[in-house]
Order: C-alpha cells, then structure tokens, then sequence
C-alpha cells in the first residue's frame, strides 16, 4: 500500500482508497479528495508536515497525518 505521504514532490498520483473513519474522512472527502481524483504533490515543509498539494486546481495544505490515510496507486 502506498500513501499520498510517499510520493515524491512534482508527482502526480490518483487517489485509490480513504482510509479512516468519520470526521478524519469526512476532513479528507471536504477538501475535495475523493477516489479517482488525481493528487499533485508541489512541496512539503522541511519536517514533512503540512504537504502541499494541488487537487481539481485548488491548491491544499494535508496534514501528513491526513495524507497517510490516503492511498494512491
């Protein structure tokens, strides 16, 4: 399983499943990530959290928490 936290700053990568329950999820699923969409990773801060992210040409800062409930493929 490979989460959103592994990938590479300037990757793209398509959302496969959420993991976590309730409002973890329900945080994630408001941002717009939903399975199927795809995810650009622009930078992460120097101790890894947040991760920025671009999703559906918004530009996000995850939790890297958050992003690790996040598999991509």
């Amino acid at each position: 399983m490979k989460t959103l936290k592994e990938i590479p700053i300037g990757s793209t990568a398509k959302v496969k499943k959420l993991h976590g329950e309730g409002a973890i999820k329900r945080r994630i699923m408001d941002m717009g990530i939903t399975k199927g969409i795809e995810v650009h990773v622009r930078k992460v801060a120097p101790l890894g959290d947040p991760i920025e992210v671009t999703v559906r040409g918004y530009e996000l800062s995850i939790r890297k928490a958050d992003a690790d409930m996040i598999e991509v493929e």
